[in-house]
């Protein structure tokens, strides 16, 4: 059973679009982040004068799936934040709005530790996928002591923790790569597993909600085609078929080459159908065909009655 955790938010200035520090109990790491607008306030920090690994995070304008993400390190994050925030032709990076640093409150993180670190992060962020990384492959540091790689394994994976409830998803596990890791998905998953069909277009799609997202899963078949007017899930639609998330039609279908996480069954649905559907009722529990909309109202209820027994 997964263990809660205990993280300390604080609005350095009282505004939740402002300057934000984040700690886990008992670790040593110290999170600083904020936009681009707050730099002058942040790279003013002592943080920013420590040795630490750095953030870089903006929109791709050709792709509205995932964010831009840039990763470093230095040894004076604030001097090369700075470097940054110059213009493009000037050696600096224009795509990034927002900043979010990581460094140690014991101040023992080296040099050293934090190449290792970058390496590390610029392998997790490409095997996810989430993010589109402006920094190409990541450089090989094998030459810490086995035990400082194995203390840095450990930040490493207090980051991945911290970072998504900062809103920054992009070190966030996928459920594939989890339910490798964890062969019994169906018993750590959020929902039994679900089934969509259109019989007269040959359509069968199977999903399962899992941390928060609605995960169609590989194999599922969809329409061919966005099959209504332009808007809503349309995009979207186009955006799979261009990543390759979708195949080339298969006659009247394309098939999902991959799992893919979608925010709402609604937002799933739309894209199996080819067309706006409501997603609580259109998703069907295996096995008893049960609407999805009525086994969660039956797993509210279930709680609900147990609690007042």
């Amino acid at each position: 059973m997964t263990q809660g955790r205990s993280i300390r938010l604080f609005l350095v200035d009282g505004t939740p679009n402002g300057l934000l520090t984040a700690e886990i109990m008992n670790w040593t790491g110290h999170v600083l982040t904020g936009p681009r607008s707050k730099l002058s306030e942040l790279v003013q920090r002592p943080e920013c004068g420590r040795t630490g690994i750095y953030f870089l995070v903006g929109p791709d304008p050709d792709n509205s799936l995932r964010p831009l993400v840039y990763i470093g390190e230095s040894d004076d994050v604030g001097t090369r934040l700075k470097q940054h925030n110059r213009p493009e032709d000037k050696g600096g990076k224009d795509f990034w709005e927002k900043v979010c640093l990581v460094t140690s409150k014991d101040q023992n993180l080296t040099k050293a530790h934090v190449k290792y670190l970058e390496s590390l992060l610029i392998q997790n962020a490409g095997q996810v996928g989430r993010c589109k990384l402006i920094n190409g492959t990541a450089h090989e540091y094998i030459n810490l002591p086995e035990s400082d790689r194995a203390d840095m394994a450990f930040f490493t994976e207090q980051i991945r923790t911290v970072l998504p409830v900062l809103g920054l998803d992009f070190l966030r596990e996928t459920y594939g790569n989890k339910a490798k890791a964890e062969p019994s998905d169906d018993t750590s998953a959020d929902s039994p597993r679900l089934y969509m069909q259109i019989p007269k277009q040959g359509i069968q799609a199977s999903a399962q909600e899992y941390e928060g997202e609605f995960i169609v899963m590989k194999g599922s078949t969809t329409r061919d085609e966005w099959g209504a007017k332009p808007g809503g899930y349309s995009a979207l639609f186009a955006q799979l078929c261009e990543e390759g998330v979708l195949s080339e039609p298969e006659g009247k279908v394309r098939r999902f080459t991959r799992e893919f996480a979608f925010s709402s069954p609604s937002a799933a649905g739309a894209i199996v159908a080819g067309y706006n559907v409501n997603g609580r009722t259109t998703w069907k529990v295996e096995g008893s065909g049960q609407v999805y909309s009525e086994w969660q109202d039956q797993q509210v209820s279930a709680v609900v009655n147990e609690a007042s027994e």
